[in-house]
């Protein structure tokens, strides 16, 4: 039921027709008796600075969801990048300040910890390996970094993005060993897939499966598949592993936090969402 007390949730975005958002939060938000409602707002990439200002006057929002193609260039329109989108060069997630500036954060990579850490697996002081350092790379990078690992390599077939990442992570995290350019898994603790390499049968592997040891935690991100090859081939290695639909489901409790909304947990999420790949 929307009614003058409704709260909303823009997500920014073009095209709409992906979006995964409202077919989550909008059945939690019904099933758990809060006021609010994800809302698509199909918006070109020439409006989109003005448009961002503009919908934060409304008195009745909340927050945004920003995804692409705008997650880039918002990092310039807010008045305030938290550390982990200053590392990602990117922010997929707007709130108003009690001050009235807009604050800016990225939830991506605080998805994949979350759901690493619910399955058990130790960061702090771990090693790991980021294959793939573009927008969805760089925030698990900048995740891993602020929960505490010890040590992280990064590969990205273009070597500058590999580079600029390292010098951002360098920057906020002094104490982190940063080496660039391998993508071999051997030494790590965690390795994850970032790219969308290894996603079909017979795709070229992200990395040297059988470098992998099978106490080598494997992290996916493709959510077309939930065993894509790679991670099938980790499977068999007897390596433990996250799917790619577990970041999704578990950095939504994160913006639920952010936005300053009850939380739950990805379960409930998933019991409830209309959501289908």
């Amino acid at each position: 039921m929307i009614n003058g007390h409704t709260e909303i949730v823009a997500h920014i975005g073009f095209p709409t027709h992906a979006f995964k958002a409202p077919m989550i939060y909008n059945p939690w938000f019904e099933k758990a008796g809060v006021n609010a409602i994800v809302v698509p707002m199909g918006c070109q990439s020439d409006d989109y600075a003005t448009f961002l200002r503009s919908v934060f006057q409304l008195a009745n929002i909340r927050g945004a969801l920003i995804t692409m193609p705008h997650k880039v260039v918002t990092t310039a329109l807010v008045d305030e990048v938290l550390p982990t989108a200053a590392i990602a060069g990117a922010c997929n997630a707007v709130r108003r300040l009690p001050d009235g500036r807009l604050q800016g954060d990225m939830f991506d990579g605080e998805g994949f910890v979350r759901g690493v850490l619910r399955k058990g697996r130790v960061l702090k002081g771990a090693r790991v390996l980021v294959v793939g350092c573009g927008g969805v790379g760089s925030a698990i990078a900048a995740s891993l970094a602020a929960a505490g690992v010890a040590a992280i390599t990064l590969f990205d077939a273009r070597a500058e993005s590999g580079e600029a990442l390292g010098e951002r992570l360098r920057t906020h995290y002094p104490m982190l060993q940063v080496v660039t350019g391998s993508n071999d898994p051997a030494g790590h603790d965690v390795v994850v897939n970032a790219t969308p390499m290894g996603m079909n049968d017979g795709d070229a592997m992200p990395m040297d499966v059988s470098r992998i040891a099978p106490t080598t935690f494997v992290g996916e991100v493709v959510m077309k598949t939930e065993m894509t090859a790679f991670l099938s081939a980790a499977a068999a290695r007897g390596c433990p592993y996250q799917i790619g639909s577990d970041m999704l489901f578990e950095q939504i409790p994160a913006y639920l936090e952010y936005f300053g909304f009850p939380s739950t947990t990805p379960e409930m999420l998933r019991s409830v969402a209309t959501l289908k790949y």
